[in-house]
C-alpha cells in the first residue's frame, strides 16, 4: 500500500474578520493564493485533484475555481464540508485516495472568508428578510443549533468541571504562545504572504499582545441569563479569514520526482457525539485515531487541539490526561483565530513545521465540529 506523504504545507496569515487585512479578500482569492503556492514546481499534469474544505459559499466548488486560476485546468476539484473539521477532512480524503492507489498527488486544505461569505438577507415586498443559516443539527433546548457557546463551550465546561478562571488562563496562555511564536519567527516557513487591497499581509493579526487575566476576567458572559455561565468573547475563538493547503503525494511519486517528504499521514478518525456535548468530541476522536496508528498519547510530541472555546480544550486535556505543555504550543483558536473551514488544514500545516523545528516526531491535530462531530489526524514528521 502506498504511503501518503506531505511534500508541502503552506498557509496564509490569519486575518480578523470584517475589520482585518483580509476583509476584502474573497475565499476564491485566498484559495487561489495557497493552491498556486502549493502547486509551484509541480507538473500540472501530475496533479490528480484539488480538495478544499469550504462552507457557506453556495456550492460553486472553490477548489475547482482555484485549480483553474492556478493553471491546473485538467484537475477537477472537490468541495469538502465537515463543518469546523472541513480542512482536515480534505487532507484525510486525499490521503485515503493515495493509500488506496487511486491518486498519486493531491492538493488538499481549506479556505474560509467570514468577511465576504454570501449573506442571504434580502428584501421581499419592501421588507428585509433575515438571513437563513443552515442548521448543524436538529434544534433542542439543551443544544441550540446556532449557538456553539452552549454546545461547544458551556456544556463542555459543565460536564468536565472547567472553571471560568481555567478558561481565561488557557486563553491568556494561547495569546502568549502565539505572540512568542510570531516574534521567534516560528511561522516563517509556513506562511505565504498575500497581496490585499490593504497592502501585503504576512503576519497573523488576531493574537492580542496586551491581554491579561484582569482584562479577560472583566469581560461579560455571553449568556448572563444562564446561572454561572462563564463563556466570554475572551475565552472563545475569533471570527476569521484564511486558507491553507498541503500537497499529499504517494511515497513512490515523491521519490521519483525528488519531492521533499515533510511528513507522513499515519491515521485519522472522525466521530459523532450528542450535539449537546460537541465540545467533547475530540476526547473520542483522538484515542480512536491513535489506536488506528498503533500509538498512545505518550508517543505524541505535539498536539494541536483547536480552541473553538477554551473550555473544550481544557476539558479535552484533562479528560485524556494530556501534558498541557505539549498542546497548542504556538497558540490556537483563542489567539490565532478560527477560519472555520480552513482551521483543520492550518493546524496540520503548523504541526508539520513545529515538529520539523523540534527534530521530528508524532503529532496529532484534533478538533470538534458543529453538530456533534469530532476529527483527529495523526502525522509523523522525520528529522529535517
Amino acid at each position: 500500500m502506498p504511503e501518503a506523504v506531505i511534500t508541502a504545507a503552506l498557509r496564509t496569515p490569519v486575518g480578523t474578520a470584517f475589520k482585518g487585512t483580509l476583509r476584502d479578500t474573497t475565499a476564491y482569492d485566498l484559495a487561489h493564493h495557497v493552491v498556486s503556492a502549493a502547486a509551484s514546481g509541480l507538473d500540472p499534469d501530475q496533479v490528480d485533484d484539488v480538495i478544499l474544505g469550504e462552507g457557506l459559499y453556495g456550492g460553486g466548488v472553490v477548489a475547482r475555481h482555484a485549480a483553474i486560476t492556478a493553471g491546473l485546468t485538467s484537475v477537477a476539484g472537490q468541495a469538502c464540508n465537515r463543518h469546523c473539521a472541513a480542512g482536515q477532512a480534505a487532507v484525510q480524503d486525499a490521503a485515503a485516495s493515495i493509500r488506496a492507489g487511486m491518486d498519486e498527488l493531491v492538493i488538499a486544505g481549506g479556505v474560509n472568508s467570514a468577511s465576504t461569505s454570501p449573506k442571504s438577507r434580502f428584501r421581499v415586498g419592501g421588507e428585509w428578510v433575515e438571513p437563513w443559516n443552515p442548521p448543524t443539527h436538529p434544534d433542542r433546548p439543551d443544544a441550540p443549533n446556532l449557538d456553539m457557546s452552549i454546545t461547544v463551550g458551556w456544556n463542555a465546561a459543565v460536564k468536565a468541571g472547567v472553571s471560568r478562571e481555567e478558561m481565561d488562563a488557557w486563553a491568556l496562555r494561547s495569546h502568549r504562545n502565539a505572540v512568542r511564536a510570531i516574534d521567534e519567527g516560528r511561522f516563517k516557513d509556513e506562511i505565504v504572504p498575500i497581496e490585499t487591497p490593504h497592502g501585503t499581509f504576512s503576519v497573523d493579526e488576531h493574537p492580542r499582545r496586551d491581554t491579561s487575566m484582569d482584562k479577560l476576567a472583566a469581560l461579560k458572559p455571553l449568556h448572563p441569563e444562564i446561572e454561572g455561565f462563564s463563556i466570554t468573547a475572551g475565552n472563545a475563538c475569533g471570527s476569521n479569514d484564511g486558507a491553507a493547503a498541503l500537497v499529499i503525494a504517494s511515497d513512490g511519486l515523491a521519490a521519483r520526482q525528488g519531492l521533499p517528504v515533510l511528513g507522513t499521514v499515519r491515521s485519522w478518525a472522525s466521530v459523532g457525539v450528542d450535539p449537546a456535548i460537541t465540545g467533547l468530541a475530540p476526547t473520542k476522536a483522538i484515542p480512536k485515531a491513535l489506536a488506528r496508528a498503533g500509538l498512545k498519547p505518550d508517543d505524541v510530541e505535539v498536539f494541536e487541539i483547536n480552541e473553538a472555546f477554551a473550555a473544550m480544550c481544557v476539558a479535552t486535556v484533562g479528560m485524556l490526561g494530556l501534558d498541557p505543555e505539549r498542546v497548542n504550543v504556538n497558540g490556537s483558536g483563542c489567539s490565532l483565530g478560527h477560519p472555520v473551514a480552513a482551521t483543520g488544514a492550518r493546524m496540520l500545516v503548523t504541526l508539520v513545521h513545529e515538529l520539523r523545528r523540534r527534530g521530528g516526531g508524532i503529532g496529532v491535530a484534533a478538533m470538534c465540529a458543529g453538530g456533534g462531530m469530532g476529527s483527529a489526524t495523526v502525522i509523523e514528521v522525520p528529522a529535517p
